[in-house]
């Protein structure tokens, strides 16, 4: 019997054209069996499967302006919910995005938020995407190698492929792999350590990239992002 994997990755109608190749293929199909063993084991997955694709689901790819690579979603409990950074509104703010904000205060002078939930950025055209899409409670990096790279990086590289110009933000060396499936000629590609406590002060927090983004965008006759 075949599966029907855009059903079973509750892929958004709008991504499914770039999408249905790869998820057909086995590795994808692989990834679909290796989450369903995990969670019928009881193993808690995070996200809940309705918001594996949640990034895709706000953020249609003709309206992608920007892109932020993330690698792997929060692995405690009630944290992710499918954006790469992003957090519930009940939950703490994470040390990264807690120097995210501090990066945007500094930049464009803007207050920093009372919560994690990046949603608003996500419906202005900015795609939160981790290059994995689920992790195990407790054990960052449990799913990398899974096979949500192929998926990942097929969007990646459709979004590249496209026309219009976008802001690539590759944060830290993971992100930074990345590079190589990106046209810097046509898009603006924006390098810099990733935004964790461990490497934020060398050189993430003073890096600039929303007020650089911006000035691209607005070059290109594009809007700006409300990043505030």
């Amino acid at each position: 019997m075949s599966i029907d994997m855009t059903a079973a990755f509750y892929v958004p109608q709008a991504w499914q054209g770039i999408l249905n190749e790869v998820l057909s293929t086995p590795r994808s199909q692989a990834l679909s069996a290796f989450l369903e063993r995990e969670s019928a084991s009881g193993k808690h997955i995070y996200p809940a499967k309705q918001d594996w694709f949640r990034a895709l689901q706000l953020t249609p790819p003709a309206q992608v302006r920007v892109v932020i690579l993330g690698q792997d979603p929060y692995h405690g409990a009630g944290q992710a919910h499918g954006m790469a950074f992003s957090v519930n509104e009940t939950c703490p703010v994470p040390p990264s995005l807690r120097n995210i904000y501090k990066e945007l205060a500094r930049d464009l002078s803007i207050a920093t938020p009372a919560h994690g939930n990046l949603e608003h950025w996500a419906r202005q055209g900015v795609l939160l995407l981790n290059t994995v899409l689920t992790v195990e409670e407790a054990k960052p990096a449990s799913h990398q190698g899974k096979g949500w790279e192929e998926i990942t990086d097929k969007i990646i590289q459709a979004l590249a492929a496209q026309n219009s110009a976008t802001v690539f933000m590759l944060w830290g060396a993971h992100a930074q792999k990345k590079k190589l499936m990106i046209d810097g000629g046509k898009h603006l590609i924006l390098e810099a350590p990733h935004p964790s406590p461990l490497s934020a002060h060398r050189g993430f927090l003073g890096c600039g990239h929303f007020g650089k983004a911006n000035a691209f965008l607005q070059g290109e006759g594009l809007q700006e992002i409300k990043w505030g």
